[in-house]
This record gives C-alpha cells, sequence and structure tokens, in this order.
C-alpha cells in the first residue's frame, strides 16, 4: 500500500512537472527575478545600498529600500538558494514535457495516419478531386515532391518536413544545455578581481563571488612584469595593457601574454580580464636624502582625471605634484597653486636651491580572474537553439489520397507556409495528370 503511495506521488509530480502551463509559469518567474537582478545593482557592499536605495517615507523607498534588498537577497539575486531552486524546478519540467509530450509526439509523428474519409481533416485542410484513377501514377507524383509514402489498400498516407517536429525537442534540449551550464557555472566557478602594483607578485585571493564548489588555485603565481598605456593622437586613452607571468609554486614559468580589454588570457580554465588602471604612488628623491615613495591621490576636475600629491622639500617648503597622463610631462606647483615647473621622470631640477628627481610613476593595474566550467556547455545550448530556430521554419506536412467511387480524393495539412503547400498539391496533381494521361 504504501509503495502505491509513492508511486501516485511520483506520478503525480510527473505530471505536473510536464505542464505546459506549469513550466511557462517557471519562465515567467525566472524573467521577472532576471528583470529585479537587471534593475538592482549585484554583489555591491552594504554602504552602497545603504546609500543608492535609502530609508525615507517617500512610496519608492517604502516599497523598495537596503533593509529589503538585503533581507530578501536581492543583492546576490543569481546566486540566491530561491532562485537556484527555481532552475532546477523549470530544469526539470522541461525534461520532464521532453519525454512525456514532445517525444511521443515525434514518435506518433513518423507513423502511418490513413483515413477512410478524407473529410474528416480539420477545417484547415486542403481537398482536391481527380476524376482518373491511378494509385501508382500518385505515389510517382508524391515521391517526385519528396514525401514518404505508405500504401495501404486503396489509400496513401504521405508526409515530410518531418524535421519541422523535432525543432521544439530541439529548443528544449537547448534550453537544459543552457541551464545545466549555468548551474555548474553557478556552483564550480568563482571571480576575483586584484589590483596589483607593476612589478609585483601576487595570488587569487580576493574574491566577489563563488560557488558551493569553487575552489581557488593554491600553486599558481602571477606577477604583472610592466604594465603600458597606448594614446591616441589627441592624448586620449586608446588602450592600456598588462603583461602578465603565471608560475607554478617551484618559480617555474608558465605561461606568459600581454592582457588588454577583450584580450584576456585563459590558462587551465582560469581567464584574467584586463579591468581598469590607476596611479598608486610617486618615487622621488629630494636632494641628498633617500628615495621616498610617496601615495598618491586621484581627482576628477571638470571630467578630467588627475592625480597629485604634496611632499616637503625642506622644513618649510612644500611643493605639489600633478600627473595627468603617463605620457605627460609632470607640473610642479607650490602650495600658493602656482606653477614652478614642468619635468618628466629621471630629469633632475632645482626648486628653491634644492634638487628634485621623480624616479618613478608607480601604477596599479586591476584585474577580474573568474572561472567557468559551464561556459562550453553554455554555449552548445545557444548554438542548439540558434539551429532549433533554423529547423522551425521546416514545414511538416501531411497527404491523404483515397480511392473512392471511380475517383480520387486528395486531402493536406501542413502546419505553416500554406502557399508552398498548395503550391506542392498543385505539382503533384500535374505530375499525377500528365503520367496518368500518357
Amino acid at each position: 500500500m504504501q509503495i502505491l503511495n509513492i508511486r501516485n506521488i511520483v506520478w503525480h509530480t510527473f505530471k505536473r512537472l510536464s505542464n505546459l502551463g506549469f513550466s511557462i509559469s517557471l519562465l515567467l518567474i525566472i524573467a521577472i527575478i532576471s528583470m529585479i537582478g537587471t534593475i538592482i545593482e549585484q554583489n555591491q557592499s552594504i554602504s552602497y545600498y545603504q546609500t543608492t536605495y535609502p530609508m525615507k517615507h517617500q512610496l519608492l523607498n517604502i516599497i523598495i529600500n537596503w533593509k529589503i534588498i538585503i533581507s530578501l537577497g536581492l543583492d546576490h539575486i543569481y546566486s540566491n538558494p530561491c532562485f537556484i531552486i527555481i532552475l532546477i524546478l523549470f530544469f526539470c519540467s522541461l525534461l520532464a514535457c521532453t519525454f512525456s509530450n514532445q517525444l511521443p509526439s515525434l514518435r506518433n509523428a513518423r507513423k502511418w495516419k490513413f483515413l477512410q474519409q478524407t473529410k474528416k481533416r480539420n477545417n484547415k485542410s486542403h481537398f482536391t478531386k481527380l476524376e482518373q484513377i491511378s494509385l501508382c501514377n500518385m505515389i510517382y507524383s508524391l515521391y517526385n515532391n519528396k514525401y514518404y509514402i505508405f500504401h495501404k489498400e486503396n489509400s496513401l498516407y504521405a508526409y515530410k518536413g518531418l524535421a519541422g517536429r523535432t525543432a521544439p525537442i530541439v529548443v528544449h534540449f537547448s534550453i537544459i544545455l543552457t541551464l545545466a551550464g549555468s548551474l555548474i557555472s553557478l556552483l564550480g566557478g568563482f571571480t576575483a578581481q586584484e589590483i596589483i602594483p607593476e612589478g609585483e607578485i601576487f595570488h587569487i585571493k580576493n574574491t566577489i563571488q563563488s560557488g558551493f564548489n569553487s575552489t581557488l588555485p593554491d600553486n599558481l603565481v602571477g606577477k604583472i612584469k610592466n604594465f603600458d598605456i597606448i594614446y591616441n593622437k589627441d592624448n586620449s586613452i586608446k588602450q592600456f595593457l598588462s603583461n602578465i607571468l603565471l608560475s607554478n609554486n617551484e618559480g617555474k614559468n608558465i605561461k606568459q601574454k600581454y592582457i588588454f580589454v577583450n584580450s584576456p588570457l585563459i590558462f587551465n580554465g582560469i581567464t584574467f580580464y584586463q579591468t581598469d588602471w590607476s596611479i598608486n604612488s610617486i618615487r622621488i628623491k629630494i636632494g641628498n636624502s633617500q628615495i621616498i615613495q610617496q601615495p598618491i591621490t586621484k581627482h576628477k576636475i571638470n571630467n578630467q582625471i588627475l592625480w597629485s600629491c604634496q611632499v616637503p622639500i625642506n622644513r618649510t617648503k612644500h611643493i605639489i605634484l600633478i600627473v595627468t597622463k603617463l605620457n605627460n610631462q609632470i607640473a610642479i606647483y607650490d602650495t600658493s597653486n602656482n606653477l614652478l615647473i614642468h619635468t618628466t621622470p629621471n630629469e633632475k631640477v632645482v626648486i628653491n636651491n634644492t634638487t628634485v628627481e621623480i624616479l618613478e610613476i608607480m601604477t596599479n593595474t586591476g584585474l577580474q580572474i573568474k572561472t567557468d566550467p559551464g561556459i562550453m556547455i553554455t554555449y552548445t545550448g545557444f548554438l542548439t537553439l540558434m539551429m532549433s530556430i533554423v529547423i522551425s521554419y521546416t514545414s511538416y506536412s501531411q497527404i491523404w489520397v483515397n480511392n473512392i467511387i471511380q475517383q480520387i480524393e486528395i486531402a493536406g495539412f501542413t502546419n505553416r507556409a500554406i502557399l508552398s503547400f498548395e503550391e506542392d498539391l498543385i505539382n503533384i496533381e500535374e505530375i499525377y495528370t500528365k503520367y496518368t494521361w500518357i
């Protein structure tokens, strides 16, 4: 008795999952959640949401504020367990629908379906009658138009375009592949962001997102050998490049490449993207003193980015260094904002009887490091989906021929491209008539 109850539960669950309305409802829920994830910025700090979505008495802020976002997990909606459960349910629903509806429908489409009366078809069917009687010539006419033909006594059944009936199955299969690849990436991948000074080594540590089954590589060491910026003629930035050297724990070099935007370094499924850059500090020598490494601050004035720092040249005097671009001269001001001189790295200048030499402008490069173990499965799903779109344009056409009372009745039905199907029927009649009169 208990086994029967379990079977009934499994059967009702399977029947519910295979319901088309249930699948569409899940798809709508996924679309709505994805829209919310597009509107609300993802994976930001709490302070960001407190500033962007404050607690106010306005209606919009009452409906959506930072407390609601954090408590409902809308700040990481795509890795939210509820969203993952919905994806899994949709995945299972597509599988159940494919095996319970689509595959039997395809199997049924391959079977012959003889009709005793052609008028039993629905109102979308096409009917015609021929006075000359020759099933052999009709078979030849159908074969000449690339139909698969079945013969039984005084009846014929023919179809073509069976590939068009496979399109829904291919669509389901492509969505299943895409969902599977996304879930694998979500559970087994990670994303990290690193800001590394030029010439420094780094390990992958600063993860901003990681799956439940993801692991960071502990035997990989990276180094930024050098960083460079290519400028246009108008001094705007054309491209910035980082020369990355990867090595193992034993110090053996594994791979090296200049990366820039849209040209990452890929190694063992780990992708290193170039994302950003900044000036970290400036190294300067004043008089006979030791080398000073002074932090530099970024500013934005009138939509122009510049970096500045203040350096003492003696006990009473200070100078301000202004850097606009790496290939530009460095401007030196006094504390009263008066321009003193322009200089370049490794050039000695004298200010208030003191020698000042800027040795190096130290830059940081921004990297995004991520693994996506399901990317190939996802790409295969999208490729299959595009193929299904092409296949779906194939018309599935059926023709019934009955020899009734000294005449041949022809009925035909197609699921799309009605005009092309009518041309097929005209060609069949012309070929039939031609060879019947010969």
